[in-house]
């Protein structure tokens, strides 16, 4: 329905959003019927552009405040999130570009269990923000250090090259925080190099182990084919040293740390052909490995999304680490991915490959992009497990007719079984979506925490641009639910399944090494 323009996109979206806070998140196998709000939806009709407004429930934490001509404005992309004790903290991409890179990382903090939250922008990075010393920035990832009360955001910096070269990554940065995620502070170094890609850190925070308080930040060095890097600090990210590390090609790997001080790392190779893992066991001085997971069987995802097989991890309460990656071996002829999962005790024995039951392996369904979360309050038999995570609801579609949708799915049994999926939020037209030379961009990972015992997924979600799906300023920003979503066992469970698709048949891998950023 077509008819004059009297409330902007966004005014619309801010509208449901309110009036819809009542309202609960749908299942994907349900229509959302909003009753009792006339006067949205005849601003809905008047509008004629409302798919992605309709999502009920959702809190937008952070809006693109740059207008720099160079990235493209709203977008927000590529959420991380760390929780501990009652405080939350988000971090992302803003102001995206084509080529790589964002216009600063921006932040979101929560200190009272996701009710309420604040949001800024990190200074001292790039020069759109602070006058820092980089052109733009990447890979966001947030931890937090215990021993030493800081907040840690790690990035990507990145520096143009002139031309039409992509920029390149000269640095890993970490910007701190001493105040709860309120206020953060210029950054100091991680790492330098020719070229860096693929940040992420963590932090022992067990007062029992012997390395309480050691920070750990794992990246790839891009000019010598993405050998695997790991940094540790012991000063709250102040300072940093480099480790012993397995000569291997890596991307994307996210530490945990157990509560006895071992750091697992299990992360992607260089090819995305494989997850492997590495360990420490003193303190991140040196890392033993790799030992592989299981290769990555992953179906290209259609429309040309954006959608890297990269691995999510987390870790229980006992020390049992959880790794999901998106896989299409459960499904016929690789015809699209489900969400898998495999854990250890010990990160060098790790248990088969199993499917999330999330749809049938005959549905036409394809899941990507996962972020998971462990309860740590829990653990082995009772661990809580919520993953969010991207879909389409038909993997067998075009950039065109591509409908892009969010779920939620969980456990409180350790992953034994599988509560009814929920759609959080869409759908989502790609042509919404901030373009880079990868494809079009939501993410390249999510996240998911637990606080005070409820998931809080984050994820970005985009509406129709101005002037349409042709308009020139985009509408995607970062999400959360406004309520913190319970994780219960359910009785879907996927034991039994067998792969069928063989290793020969995986579609991701790529003949060089990824650059992803």
């Amino acid at each position: 329905m077509e008819g004059p323009e009297l409330v902007s996109e966004t005014a619309v979206r801010r509208a449901i959003v309110k009036t819809a806070d009542a309202y609960p998140v749908r299942s994907p196998r349900t229509l959302l019927t909003v009753v009792g709000l006339p006067s949205v939806m005849a601003l809905l009709f008047v509008t004629g552009r409302a798919q992605a407004q309709c999502n009920a429930g959702l809190r937008e934490l952070s809006t693109d405040p740059f207008t720099n001509s160079t990235s493209q404005h709203r977008t927000e992309v590529e959420p991380d999130t760390f929780a501990f004790g009652s405080t939350i903290v988000a971090a992302l991409q803003v102001g995206r570009f084509f080529d790589g890179g964002a216009s600063d990382i921006g932040w979101a903090t929560s200190t009272d269990g996701g009710t309420t939250w604040s949001n800024g922008l990190l200074s001292g990075i790039t020069k759109f923000q602070g006058s820092g010393p980089y052109d733009r920035v990447s890979d966001p990832s947030v931890a937090y250090d215990a021993r030493h009360d800081v907040w840690l955001i790690s990035s990507l910096a990145l520096r143009e090259v002139g031309g039409s070269n992509p920029p390149v990554a000269p640095a890993v940065v970490v910007s701190r925080s001493r105040d709860g995620g309120l206020t953060w502070a210029n950054p100091a170094v991680v790492a330098t190099g020719r070229d860096l890609d693929k940040n992420w850190t963590v932090c022992d925070t067990t007062a029992t182990s012997p390395f309480y308080g050691n920070c750990y930040t794992q990246y790839d060095d891009v000019s010598t084919g993405d050998q695997l890097r790991m940094a540790t600090s012991a000063d709250g990210g102040l300072t940093w040293s480099e480790a012993a590390v397995p000569s291997m090609g890596a991307a994307g790997g996210q530490p945990v740390v157990q509560r006895n001080g071992t750091v697992i790392v299990p992360l992607g190779d260089a090819y995305l052909s494989s997850v492997r893992a590495v360990t420490s066991t003193d303190g991140g001085l040196s890392y033993a490995g790799p030992v592989t997971i299981a290769p990555i069987l992953a179906h290209t995802v259609a429309g040309n999304l954006r959608s890297p097989p990269l691995p999510s991890a987390e870790i229980d309460g006992a020390g049992r680490v959880y790794v999901v990656w998106q896989d299409c071996r459960f499904r016929s002829g690789c015809a699209s991915n489900d969400i898998v999962m495999s854990t250890s005790s010990n990160g060098t024995a790790w248990s088969p490959v199993v499917r999330i039951p999330i749809d049938d392996t005959t549905s036409v369904v394809d899941h990507f992009i996962p972020g998971l979360a462990v309860d740590k309050a829990t653990a082995g038999s009772s661990a809580h497990l919520g993953l969010t995570y991207y879909y389409y609801p038909q993997a067998n579609c075009s950039t065109s007719t591509c409908q892009l949708d969010v779920g939620f799915i969980s456990s409180s049994n350790g992953g034994a079984s599988w509560s009814t999926p929920m759609q959080l939020a869409g759908p989502m037209s790609l042509g919404w979506l901030a373009r880079t030379n990868q494809g079009a961009m939501v993410a390249d990972y999510i996240s998911t925490s637990f606080a005070g015992g409820t998931a809080h997924g984050v994820f970005a979600l985009a509406n129709a641009p101005s002037g349409g799906c042709g308009g020139s300023l985009l509408d995607e920003a970062v999400y959360t639910t406004r309520a913190g979503l319970v994780a219960s066992g359910g009785s879907v469970t996927s034991s039994g399944e067998r792969a069928v698709v063989s290793a020969g048949e995986a579609r991701f891998a790529t003949r060089a090494p990824v650059t992803i950023r």
